[in-house]
């Protein structure tokens, strides 16, 4: 049910960025036009996903992610309204005096803050719903599995999104794809509880999810925990940390790769659906990769900490290759691709494991509120890669060498790994669990 979840919202949140190339023709786009529309998306992502984690642990796992689903499934097909919204907001942004974006800005800027406010929900109730049905050694696998549900979602995308276009027009693309999680619903509502609840859990499974005594301790408590408390301990900023300086290079991945492929090789529409649906099948390996390999060091006898972070270290290595995506670009658009696609796959793998040092150090009670700040950091880096991605790209179009503006971004892709690895294992050198909430 996770891995399904978390593969449509991906399929939500990439419609706009396929038909990007062909929407930035028809309604007179720059770059930083679509900058300021996948900007405002990951605004809202940010500081939703900071109450998205409170939302989900006040309503519990059910309950919350069937309202995020809700709400990002009409987010995603108000897309198709999104001229007619326009032109009523740009009605209202006259009065106001404010006229700096176009109709169609508008109105897909406000279609996106919809869209964010509801996806924000995805990873704190996925996170959450995996605390309480796995036990720690077994969460990073588990989360890779769910998370490859994102590199699903970005290998269907271009495989179907650019033929429902060319077809039905981009509208519908919107509607079709935005209506499957609609259908999610279904089977969230008749299979999904609680394992206290859950009358499909037998009671050695039961006992096996809370074995330790250390799992049985955490299932204690029900007291609010404020943001200053959990904000007062270097495991939240470790995880806050490193969420900010890589989500930003999914995000860059995610929305600005078809713009890519159409300044550098002209490539639009069905053009690209086998090289993004190459790209997105490596990232999916990585997820589930990435959640293998701390296990492999679990079983070598490191500590559960200590392995994740051997792990992480690694995965931090493999980005290293996007370096050379625009240097070898010029032998074939193939070898960006594949580049590209490993640096994808770490990124995979990275978030597959940095999800769970959440559920390594705190309580469940406290994950859904650690996610979401550490969410609402990932997406604040999300907004400034997108703003400075559009800036150089127009920056760098207008002086004909629009291909050193990608050669910036990739290096800053590449790098940011590695940084981030290196904050947090400062932060948090050693395994200390939070015990005292």
């Amino acid at each position: 049910m996770l891995f399904v979840a978390t593969t449509v919202n991906y399929l939500d949140r990439q419609v706009l960025s396929l038909l990007q190339p062909y929407l930035a023709d028809k309604f007179h786009w720059t770059n930083n036009d679509y900058a300021n529309i996948t900007a405002v998306f990951q605004f809202v992502y940010a500081f939703s996903m900071l109450f998205a984690g409170r939302i989900i642990d006040k309503l519990g796992t059910k309950k919350g992610y069937a309202l995020a689903i809700i709400i990002w499934s009409a987010g995603a097909m108000v897309h198709a309204l999104a001229i007619p919204i326009g032109k009523e907001m740009a009605v209202l942004f006259g009065w106001a005096g404010i006229t700096a974006f176009s109709v169609s800005v508008l109105g897909f800027m406000f279609s996106r803050t919809i869209l964010a406010f509801g996806e924000a929900g995805n990873f704190p109730s996925a996170i959450k719903a995996t605390a309480e049905y796995f036990p720690k050694k077994e969460r990073s696998f588990a989360t890779g599995i769910f998370n490859s549900g994102a590199n699903v979602g970005a290998i269907l995308a271009p495989l179907t999104v650019p033929w429902i276009r060319v077809n039905w027009g981009w509208e519908t693309a919107f509607i079709i794809i935005g209506a499957i999680g609609i259908l999610w619903l279904i089977f969230w509502f008749v299979y999904y509880e609680k394992p206290e609840e859950q009358k499909r859990l037998s009671a050695a499974e039961f006992n096996y999810i809370n074995g330790g005594e250390e799992e049985k301790n955490e299932n204690t408590g029900t007291n609010k925990i404020s943001w200053i408390v959990l904000l007062g301990y270097k495991q939240t900023w470790a995880f806050t940390f490193g969420k900010f300086m890589t989500d930003g290079v999914w995000w860059f991945f995610l929305f600005w790769l078809p713009a890519y492929m159409k300044a550098q090789y002209g490539m639009v529409d069905k053009a690209i659906m086998i090289p993004l649906a190459l790209l997105y099948t490596l990232a999916m390996i990585g997820s589930i990769a990435g959640g293998w390999l701390p296990m492999h060091f679990i079983r070598k006898g490191y500590k559960v900490y200590d392995g994740r972070m051997k792990a992480m270290f690694l995965i931090a290595l493999f980005p290293l290759v996007v370096l050379a995506a625009q240097p070898l670009g010029y032998i074939s658009f193939w070898i960006p691709v594949l580049l590209i696609g490993i640096g994808a796959s770490a990124h995979q793998a990275w978030s597959a494991n940095i999800f769970t040092t959440v559920s390594d150090m705190f309580p469940k009670k406290a994950v859904g509120s650690v996610v979401g700040i550490g969410g609402m950091a990932g997406g604040l880096g999300g907004v400034f890669m997108s703003k400075l991605g559009g800036g150089l790209f127009d920056h760098y179009k207008s002086l004909g060498h629009i291909e050193t503006g990608y050669t910036i971004m990739f290096a800053i892709c590449a790098l940011s790994y590695l940084v981030a690895w290196a904050v947090m294992k400062a932060l948090v050198p050693k395994y200390r669990p939070i015990t005292d909430l």
